[in-house]
């Protein structure tokens, strides 16, 4: 069975959503048969290469509160992210485009280090473990999640390596009705949306492997992140 997932490392509850769907994969017992393969999905399609802002500016632009509430959105998802034993740091974060992490993450597919990369992209984004906003800080990433130096380099400095590719799934992720992510499709006939409980992708496993419509597909949407960076935070 396979299960696709699309996601962006700028979105905090892919982040969350990954780890909980590990361990939902984890609880499943045919575990062993079950390929992953990770989407692109990118949030802010007309962020430009190269530039950067603080996390909490363009939450504070994009839903017109003030730096303290947005900052008090930040700490809401870091303590969703602790709660799961995921390292978030709230200051210091910055947000831009998410490209060539993307097309990177195509090549780490191609040579079967994807997961590993994905985890180090979002520590790098998410807990100040690296960058992924820059050249070498990619090529950096990818060097740990264990691809060849050159390669990965040459990929990040090549602006069309791979972009055929992210451009693909993202029209997929469209046609397939994803407007959110993390969107999770499994063997292309049932869909579950958001970072939801492990158990609940337990059974979404469970119901597609017996070949049935699972629950899932008309549970409530969880938290999630939509196009242009905007991610579910509490109101008021």
């Amino acid at each position: 069975m396979r299960v696709e997932i699309w996601g962006d490392i700028a979105c905090p509850w892919c982040y969350v959503g990954k780890a909980r769907f590990e361990q939902g994969l984890a609880a499943f017992a045919h575990r062993d048969e079950v390929e992953v393969v990770y989407r692109s999905f990118e949030l802010d399609p007309k962020a430009p290469a190269g530039v950067t802002a603080p996390v909490t500016e363009m939450l504070a632009q994009k839903y017109g509160r003030t730096p303290e509430e947005a900052r008090g959105m930040e700490e809401h998802v870091a303590g969703t992210a602790r709660a799961e034993g995921l390292p978030y740091e709230v200051d210091g974060r910055l947000h831009g485009s998410t490209f060539d992490i993307h097309r990177l993450l195509h090549l780490a597919a191609a040579r079967g280090r994807q997961s590993e990369l994905l985890d180090l992209a979002y520590r790098a984004n998410f807990a100040g473990q690296g960058s992924v906003y820059e050249p070498e800080g990619l090529v950096a990433l990818a060097v740990a999640a264990g691809l060849d130096e050159a390669e990965a380099r040459a990929t990040v400095a090549d602006p069309e390596a791979y972009a055929a590719e992210v451009r693909a799934d993202e029209r997929e992720a469209a046609e397939l009705g994803a407007n959110s992510v993390p969107f999770f499709v499994f063997d292309r006939r049932y869909g579950v949306s958001g970072g939801q409980p492990a158990a609940l992708f337990t059974q979404a496993l469970e119901q597609a492997w017996a070949g049935r419509e699972p629950e899932s597909a008309g549970a409530a949407d969880a938290e999630a992140c939509e196009p242009d960076g905007a991610c579910a935070v509490p109101q008021g």
